[in-house]
């Protein structure tokens, strides 16, 4: 006698078990993480440089602040971040380039007068703004000249773009911040920023870097500071810090980075 063949059920007729039940009880959709830069993992804490880390004199703290990031938190939550890559500074006293040349003290420079860690923001060419942080000594503070992109860049272009004329070509990821004034607007750093703790401030702060084994490959060049030709031997001061060989630097220059041994400074990767 022959055996009966076993009917092999369609798995098209098969009724999902999920589809049998209530919409009550229907598993819920697997929610989406919002999109994070890859520069920051789940695994990395940054930390928060608080006042202790400004306590410190002004030449040291512009090479101190390089490698480090600036996070900016925007009205909607969004965070931007930008590593350090070029920095100046200005020790005040009988530094003609500083803005509080022989402790002149004015309405605008208050915030150099402040103690460290305070915001000095200042307009230049009555357009455009700078991003300072007020350092030991009496009217001295270091000037943020130019960062490297690493969360935000969607929205650094589109703050960028609203300051650039309408068609001009689409910025490059290392034109964003390459610059004191660029990385004000990419950053959107207000004028009303001016006098603000950074040690303390919900909207700006910085951080250590979270990715300083790249970091710490870089070491600092010293060069002379830029825009300040007409004041004499103060403009041939070496207090330009950036990193050697970083595309987000504002301006190489060839010639300090001869007379600067490759490798003779290192900068700390937090306090």
């Amino acid at each position: 006698m022959a055996a009966r063949k076993r009917k092999t059920p369609d798995p098209t007729q098969k009724e999902s078990a999920s589809s049998k039940l209530k919409p009550s009880e229907k598993p819920a959709a697997p929610s989406v993480e919002p999109e994070r830069s890859h520069y920051f993992s789940n695994n990395v804490v940054q930390h928060r440089l608080e006042q202790d880390f400004f306590n410190q004199p002004c030449i040291s703290l512009a090479k101190a602040f390089l490698g480090k990031v600036l996070v900016r938190r925007c009205a909607d939550g969004t965070e931007l971040r930008g590593r350090i890559v070029e920095t100046e500074a200005y020790p005040g006293g009988e530094d003609k380039a500083s803005h509080s040349a022989g402790g002149k003290r004015t309405e605008r420079n208050t915030a150099m007068f402040m103690k460290p860690g305070t915001i000095y923001v200042y307009p230049i060419y009555g357009i455009y703004l700078c991003m300072n942080v007020s350092s030991e000594g009496e009217g001295a503070a270091v000037l943020l000249r130019s960062l490297e992109p690493l969360q935000g860049h969607f929205v650094m272009r589109e703050l960028r773009a609203a300051r650039r004329k309408e068609g001009a070509r689409q910025l490059k990821d290392k034109e964003l911040c390459n610059g004191p004034s660029k990385l004000c607007q990419a950053l959107n750093i207000p004028c009303c920023f001016d006098r603000r703790d950074l040690a303390s401030d919900p909207e700006v702060w910085l951080e250590t870097d979270p990715n300083t084994s790249l970091a710490k490959l870089q070491d600092i060049v010293s060069s002379p500071r830029i825009g300040i030709e007409s004041h004499g031997e103060w403009a041939k001061k070496p207090w330009r810090f950036y990193l050697r060989g970083h595309q987000c630097v504002s301006v190489v220059n060839k010639e300090a980075e001869r007379l600067t041994p490759s490798g003779n400074v290192m900068f700390s990767s937090g306090p």
